[in-house]
């Protein structure tokens, strides 16, 4: 452009007794002019820029936040924008628009700055907020929708199973105590499923549509414990968020709250555990309000928490208060009637999940009832799940899970209700049948068991294998 020309003489007279800043760049995003309102408002003076690529201009000297000149240049359409000078700190309203050529490509840039007041400012800002919160509105609902469909499955999920006498009653006492906001404390050995009994009792709740949140006290340290519970006031410590953070049990608030471990929670912390019982509210750290909340608390533990108050390692007033209901879970070994069921349902859970068809007859049943079980229903599963991934087919099945459960052939057979014959044609032909399966003919089967193959030949047909 001919600067010197009367009609580039005319804009520029015209240009610079505008109110509003104008800025215009080529095509190629090179300045080719600044009005006086722009120098006033930006501090910004043609020296500066004229002649100069606003990308260069925007990477090097930074004279500008938020410009949309080479954004324009981009999208080769109309950009808004709040801008600040770098140079006085002034606020403007930005905004950019491109002029084409006769063959539709963009051959001017022309900006226009306008100072905001405070009141424009807060107008601008505030729409610019209610363009965010429709986005954060639509997330919220997509949650909404995900979380709907998590309780759903929850509702419809059946991983509360047994049968006989003790799973009877602990069925009928969950569905008596769960309609209540009795607190539940929930004992028992490692692995007998203290967790799905307490959300068998959020499931029968009338809390079941509310928040359910749980907390291994012994996964989070002891330090970071309080500060997860409670949550904390904005500079509170150093480390905490500058905004401050909602502590478990306010995002528990009108729902159930698990303290999974609470055996392991340190003493000076069970005092503030009771304060939530008895007064019902929470104290963030570095705050004296105290936050109103309604949760339910089912506690659970391992520990024997009776030998635990009387060494002095938990409070015997927390105690009493946790344990309103109590619920004592017996070890897989002492619920006999129940490990056919688990075993059958974890079978069924991995045979469809790693596409086997394997099943559990009454030989590999007799193998998982002579085990002890130390690690229960836990250890159940997990051994189940690896018999169905290592197992190609069902003739391993029961030699892998004696390997596993290092349980010999002879006291498998000896748990039988059978006669002693009956014992010994069911061992002879397990034993034929794994000697055929391991070594494939019965001339190597013959050799290894050191018999005639004629011999193998008659066992294998009165045996029907």
């Amino acid at each position: 452009m001919n600067f010197k020309s009367q009609k580039t003489l005319d804009f520029e007279e015209i240009a610079n007794h505008l109110h509003d800043g104008i800025y215009i760049s080529d095509g190629d995003g090179i300045t080719l002019f600044i009005n006086k309102a722009y120098t006033e408002m930006t501090g910004i003076t043609p020296e500066m820029v004229i002649g100069k690529p606003v990308k260069e201009i925007s990477e090097k000297y930074m004279f500008y936040k938020n410009g949309v000149t080479l954004k324009v240049l981009e999208e080769k359409k109309r950009v808004d924008s709040i801008g600040e000078s770098m140079i006085n700190h002034q606020k403007m309203l930005i905004t950019g628009k491109p002029i084409f050529d006769e063959e539709g490509q963009v051959k001017l840039v022309v900006i226009n700055n306008r100072v905001l007041t405070d009141l424009e400012l807060m107008v601008e800002q505030l729409n610019q907020t209610k363009d965010k919160l429709q986005i954060y509105s639509e997330i919220s609902k997509k949650q909404d929708i995900e979380l709907d469909h998590f309780r759903k499955n929850q509702r419809d999920s059946q991983s509360f199973i047994g049968k006989g006498g003790y799973y009877d009653s602990l069925k009928q006492l969950i569905n008596q105590i769960a309609p209540t906001d009795a607190s539940v404390f929930v004992t028992g050995p490692t692995g007998t499923g203290k967790e799905v009994v307490a959300n068998e009792i959020v499931r029968c709740s009338n809390r079941y549509d509310k928040p359910f949140i749980k907390i291994n006290c012994s996964a989070i340290p002891s330090n970071l414990l309080e500060s997860e519970l409670f949550g904390y006031e904005k500079g509170s410590f150093t480390g905490a968020n500058k905004e401050g953070k909602m502590g478990l049990f306010e995002i528990a608030n009108t729902g159930t709250v698990l303290l999974d471990e609470i055996g392991d929670m340190p003493l000076d912390l069970q005092s503030k555990m009771l304060r939530v019982l008895q007064e019902k509210e929470v104290k963030r750290i570095g705050s004296y309000k105290p936050i109103p909340v309604d949760v339910r608390i089912i506690a659970a533990t391992n520990k024997n928490i009776k030998n635990e108050v009387s060494q002095g390692k938990f409070r015997e007033d927390l105690y009493y208060r946790l344990n309103v209901i109590p619920i004592k879970l017996l070890p897989l070994q002492e619920r006999q009637e129940d490990l056919e069921i688990f075993t059958q349902a974890f079978l069924k859970q991995f045979n469809s999940q790693y596409k086997k068809q394997l099943i559990i007859r009454d030989e590999e049943m007799a193998i998982l009832k002579r085990y002890a079980w130390p690690g229960n229903i836990r250890e159940l599963k997990n051994i189940i799940e690896r018999l169905v991934v290592i197992c190609h087919d069902q003739e391993e099945v029961r030699i892998h899970l004696s390997s596993m459960l290092a349980i010999e052939p002879t006291e498998v057979y000896l748990g039988f209700d059978k006669s002693y014959k009956e014992i010994v044609n069911a061992f002879e032909r397990e034993l034929l049948k794994s000697a055929l399966h391991k070594y494939k003919t019965t001339t190597n089967a013959a050799k290894h068991l050191k018999l005639d193959q004629s011999t193998i030949v008659k066992k294998r047909q009165r045996l029907g294998l």
